[in-house]
């Protein structure tokens, strides 16, 4: 259900910028041309790893983020001197359509950024969701090692995660020290992961990984002996540090707003998410009446099925059919890729030009599922490598067909991989390439479940009442946990009402609300709107309506901001009639 968010999120936001070059000054001659290519190299200092997920070139394959309090302050100083640049340009300068959209980024961008220093996110990292101890094995696999400088630069990279670490903790203590800490259960759930990373030998560590994919007899020897004597013991070193001296300290409370301005950090992470100044309350409400409408949906559809209308009854009889029942993880998993296979070829009735970008739908480990991570997607920068789907496998008692079928459409086809895909094979610039932000990028995929519905993907009732029993409720969910403070098991009862997640896997994402405040109610919030702007083409447009073209338009871009997809899909009825 979440993307490459958690990679964004983690080297641009919460963590600051390695060594920034001197730029971000401006002048008389500045353009909108200069502060993109700016902002870019701004963001491959702050994220080193951005080569790894998209095609923009540059950066460094030899360090990872620097997250030291100098650094911040760095980095906060070129944020701030960016956005004056942005503020001083005559806008009437931005003649075409790139530069209208390079200039939405941007400022979405950077004044994101400059309101999240409130949360001061790098004084509580600890997550299961998004800290390193889930990112950098997945980075390790992907470092290059094709050459003897790829080689020389994958020994200096992972050479400095001993230090990363330190740095961490420090960051940590100091969170410790003026009461910013995560929840005592997302830390719990945090240590799972960590004992994971923690193997016997250098050859069974996920940091082998760029050892195990050279034929270097000098370089895996290098790389043994860098696991061994000091990556091994730094993450044991941070284990230690995690239950020792952080979960002790660590809060009861789920809420954010119970950390120093928790409700300022609130509304900024949901600003951050959404791309909209859309306060708590408004979303939650936003979402009742969402939810509401579908409950009605499943209820009418319900009758029809079973003869009942009662929701707790229908979702029950859904979950009990045989029909949806597996027999095995490997069958789980072999589902899983035989509904992106079929996605992929059903595709081309909803957008030309599919993108054949292969898609690897791969079971987490066991110490993912064991810190609950939910299911996720993350792109490959090269379109002949394929990208990667992990899949959360679960109980096979509490797997159903049409609940797997629904996350695999969303992270694959029409979903995350056709989105993301598709954007990279468009002439976009470097600097919409790496524009983020979760109202959009989830939106398309929640949007992308109801695509998968029209086009036969979801073709039986259980996955028709499925798809409507949960969304929406994200909206609702996440200003509970935080705004309204509602208790576990008040959550947990809330999401389990679905049928889309079990007790155990409620509690799991109970705790990513916890981790990510906010990021929940970007699925509809960005879905709602394309669904929104939709209707709107439909209803103006009549048969001139091409849904090939609407999805396009919504892809075409890339990443952009709510308003600038309003504005983009405004004009594209504009140019039809």
């Amino acid at each position: 259900m979440r993307c490459w968010s958690k990679m964004m999120r983690t080297g641009v936001l919460l963590y600051a910028a390695a060594s920034l070059p001197a730029i971000a000054q401006g002048g008389s001659g500045d353009t909108m041309a200069k502060i993109a290519d700016d902002i870019v190299a701004n963001r491959l200092a702050a994220n080193p790893f951005l080569p790894l997920y998209t095609d923009i070139g540059g950066g460094r394959n030899d360090i990872l983020n620097d997250i030291s309090p100098a650094a911040i302050a760095r980095n906060n100083a070129e944020v701030d001197a960016l956005l004056a640049r942005l503020d001083a340009l005559d806008q009437k300068t931005l003649t075409d359509r790139a530069m209208v959209r390079d200039y939405a980024i941007a400022r979405e961008m950077l004044e994101a950024e400059r309101g999240l220093r409130v949360c001061h996110s790098e004084l509580w990292t600890v997550s299961h969701m998004d800290g390193w101890p889930g990112n950098f094995p997945n980075l390790a696999e992907r470092q290059p090692v094709a050459t003897p400088k790829d080689r020389a630069d994958a020994l200096a990279r992972w050479g400095g995660l001993p230090d990363f670490i330190a740095a961490d903790i420090a960051n940590l203590k100091q969170g410790i020290a003026r009461g910013y800490v995560v929840p005592r259960s997302v830390a719990v759930r945090a240590l799972a992961q960590v004992e994971g990373l923690i193997a016997e030998t250098p050859e069974q560590s996920p940091f082998f990984a760029p050892a195990k994919a050279s034929n270097d007899t000098a370089f895996k020897a290098a790389f043994t002996a860098l696991v061994r004597d000091r990556i091994t013991p730094a993450i044991r070193g941070y284990r230690d540090f995690l239950r020792d001296t952080y979960i002790p300290a660590a809060r009861e409370s789920l809420s954010v707003l119970d950390l120093p301005d928790g409700r300022a950090c609130y509304n900024a992470m949901l600003r951050s998410y959404t791309t909209l100044d859309r306060p708590g309350e408004a979303v939650a409400a936003l979402g009742e009446r969402t939810v509401a409408a579908n409950v009605a949906d499943v209820r009418a559809m319900g009758k029809a099925l079973y003869g009942t209308d009662d929701f707790s009854q229908i979702v029950a009889r859904v979950k009990a059919d045989p029909k949806e029942r597996f027999t095995s993880k490997d069958e789980i998993v072999a589902y899983n890729r035989e509904v992106v296979e079929r996605a992929r070829k059903a595709v081309a009735a909803i957008i030309d030009h599919v993108p054949q970008q292969p898609l690897e739908v791969r079971p987490m480990t066991d110490a993912m599922e064991a810190a609950g991570v939910s299911s996720n997607y993350t792109p490959a920068a090269d379109p002949a490598k394929p990208a990667l789907y992990m899949l959360q496998v679960g109980k096979v008692e509490d797997a159903s067909r049409a609940d797997m079928a629904i996350t695999a459409v969303h992270e694959g086809y029409p979903g995350h991989h056709l989105q993301f895909a598709y954007a990279a094979s468009q002439p976009n610039s470097k600097l919409s390439k790496i524009g983020f932000n979760s109202a959009y990028i989830e939106g398309w995929a929640r949007y992308s479940e109801r695509l998968s519905e029209e086009i036969g993907l979801l073709d039986t009732p259980q996955m028709k009442i499925s798809r409507r029993a949960w969304p929406a409720r994200g909206m609702v969910a996440d200003p509970g946990l935080h705004i309204g403070k509602w208790s576990r098991e008040r959550m947990v009862a809330y999401l389990t009402e679905t049928g889309r997640f079990p007790p155990e896997v409620a509690k799991g994402m109970t705790d990513r609300i916890a981790s990510l405040p906010g990021q929940l109610t970007a699925y509809d919030s960005g879905g709602l709107e394309i669904v929104a702007l939709r209707d709107q083409a439909q209803k103006a447009l009549g048969k001139r309506f091409d849904i090939k073209e609407f999805n396009a338009v919504v892809l075409g871009d890339g990443v952009v901001p709510l308003a600038l997809l309003r504005k983009n899909v405004e004009a594209w009825i504009a140019g039809k009639k």
